[in-house]
């Protein structure tokens, strides 16, 4: 018999499979924000979204979030056991730091994800999503 999501231990998972669920809710979120601010060409989407969902972005707003103390301690420590983990690639486009801070956001984002704290990936990325339109302005 296969497993179900609900047959897992969330807190037990890979934290580059937490990070690949965390790029697909992050993905969704600003793809949607798009959306509802009246960007919708498709050309210009996917430049825009580019701009909140590259590693360099993510890192930043991952530092952000961690000097300001807005992660928990429990949320940092998901942060960390992403950022060390070893995705056997090379990331093209930006440096390994850059990259793993990256993957370390993004982890915390689907751990929060699969247990169900909804509002609080709302919250994180709602966060981020303005941070760094403030950074284009």
């Amino acid at each position: 018999m296969e497993n179900t999501l609900r047959d897992i231990d969330i807190k037990q998972l890979n934290s580059l499979a937490l990070a690949y669920m965390g790029d697909a809710v992050l993905e969704r979120e600003v793809r949607e924000y798009l959306l509802r601010t009246g960007r919708v060409k498709p050309n210009v989407l996917h430049r825009q979204a580019t701009r909140f969902v590259s590693a360099k972005a993510q890192s930043n707003v991952v530092h952000r979030l961690l000097e300001e103390n807005r992660l928990t301690e429990e949320e940092q420590a998901v942060f960390r056991r992403g950022r060390n983990a070893k995705s056997g690639s090379v990331p093209k486009n930006t440096d390994v730091r850059t990259y793993n801070n990256s993957t370390g956001f993004e982890a915390i984002l689907g751990y929060l994800y699969l247990l169900g704290e909804h509002t609080r990936v709302l919250e994180i990325i709602e966060l981020a999503i303005g941070w760094i339109e403030e950074e284009q302005t």
